[in-house]
This record gives C-alpha cells, structure tokens and sequence, in this order.
C-alpha cells in the first residue's frame, strides 16, 4: 500500500514539473517563410513580380495594420493580430480589408485552418507586424536607392563578399584594394584569372587563401576588376 502511494506521488510529481515547463515561443519568421512564401512576396521592399499570385506582405500587413478598428490605439497590434488568425482560417470578402480591383486580381485566398494552428498563426502575425512596418519599408526603400547607385563593380563585390577579407587601405583576412591596385596595375586580365581561379601564398608575409569564383562571369570578371583598379 506504501509503494503504490509512493509511486503515485512520483507520478503527479513529474507531471506537475512538465506542466510547468515554458512553451517554447515559435519562430514567427521562419513559419512565414515555410507557410506564405510560395504565394507572397517576402521581400522589403517587394520585387514585384509580373507573375505575382497575391499581393507583397509588406502590402498586406501595411494594409491590414491600417484598416483594423481597435477601441483604442494600444490595441491595435492585438487586433491585426486577431484579425490574421480568424481569416487565415476561414477567408470571405466580406471579411477582407482588400479593395475590389485587388481581389478581383488576386482572388480570395485559400483557407489555411488544416495547415496552420493558431498558435503557428499568431507568431507569422506578430512578426508581420514587427517586420513590415512604414518605417522599415522607409529604411529598406534609402538602403536599396543608396544601393543602385553604386557602381555595378562594387555591387557584384558586394554580393560575393569581397569585403568580408579586403579593405581599401589596409591588409585585413587579404591585401588591401590599394595593395592589389599597385600589383595589377599593368594587368586586368592577371587579376581576372586570380579572382576566377584563386590563389594561395600569392602575397608576402600572407598565410591567406584567395578561394576561387569561378562562377562569376567573363563580363562580372571584367566589371569587378575594373571596379578594383580604379582608386578608390
């Protein structure tokens, strides 16, 4: 009798300590990539696809944060919230905050109450609206503006990470681009095979490997070089 008493406190013991254990909180972003992106345009700002399915979120969270109707401001980010949970479940036009040129575009969007718990949904929610606010669209908007008008050559080093081991300057993981100015100076071409195929105790007192890219093309090639020769 001892024992069974025993045994049955244990029980009620671990279970009083799982149930007390923190939910783990989910992550909003991440939901959002897997459950909206093959429909919606993730991106800030938006690339706006001719072949575009629904609108951009940034669009959609804009709008809905916009056009929901809290008894007082404070609520607001509950009630877009709110409003994202119960239509991601059961959509309806009369329900949608959209005009009707847009949903006679896009349509009405299919119910995702088989795919998406509410749980799951209150986190894509609460990041839609942490994420895609007018002032991160205002920021996005002057980083990509300040972006397009640098030169194509810095872009494309840009986007292979060149400046993860150069400086201009001064030696960093790499020589510096002044460095590298000063050794080519006479040769694009010799620097073109350098970047495209890499290189390894090429530079004095230099331990560093140059890793190859050979995916760049013959005209990235030429932009790139181009682009690091002129001083900068």
């Amino acid at each position: 009798m001892i024992l069974k008493y025993t045994l049955l406190i244990v029980v009620l013991f671990f279970t009083a300590c799982s149930s007390n254990e923190p939910t783990k909180e989910l992550d909003g972003k991440k939901l959002l990539e897997q459950k909206c992106a093959s429909c919606h345009d993730l991106n800030m700002p938006p690339l706006l696809l001719k072949n575009e399915v629904a609108p951009p979120m940034m669009s959609v969270s804009i709008h809905i944060f916009d056009f929901v109707k809290p008894k007082d401001e404070s609520g607001r980010i509950y009630e877009a919230v709110e409003f994202v949970v119960d239509y991601i479940k059961e959509p309806s036009f009369e329900k949608s905050f959209c005009d009707k040129g847009t949903l006679e575009k896009y349509g009405l969007m299919p119910s995702l109450k088989e795919s998406v718990t509410d749980d799951e949904a209150k986190a894509i929610a609460k990041y839609m609206f942490s994420n895609y606010t007018q002032k991160r669209l205002s920021e996005a908007m002057e980083a990509k503006m300040k972006y397009d008008a640098l030169p194509e050559g810095e872009k494309i080093a840009l986007k292979n990470n060149c400046l993860g081991c150069h400086r201009v300057e001064r030696d960093f993981v790499g020589p510096s681009f002044t460095k590298i100015q000063k050794k080519f100076a006479s040769s694009q071409d010799a620097l073109k095979q350098s970047i495209k195929k890499g290189s390894k105790g090429a530079w004095e007192n230099s331990r560093a490997v140059m890793p190859a890219f050979g995916q760049l093309t013959n005209e990235e090639l030429d932009t790139l070089a181009k682009w690091i020769l002129t001083p900068l």
